[in-house]
């Protein structure tokens, strides 16, 4: 397992949600997640998101795909 499997709570380091935190709902491919997080909270909505723009956390939540 990676760092970013599903489930994996991250903080977006580029872009206009920088900050933000987000969880990692699906892994498309070895450079890209889906991410989602509470909008009226962090500003963070499902999207695409390259791996490189995010740091993932230490906390882990128990979620399936999508």
């Amino acid at each position: 397992m990676s760092a970013m499997d599903v489930g994996r709570l991250c903080v977006k380091l580029r872009g206009r949600e920088a900050g933000g935190r987000c969880v990692v709902v699906d892994v498309i491919d070895r450079n890209y997640v889906l991410v989602t997080g509470p909008p009226e909270l962090t500003g963070v909505r499902r999207r695409r998101v390259n791996m490189s723009h995010l740091r993932p956390l230490d906390e882990k939540l128990d979620i399936g795909h999508n």
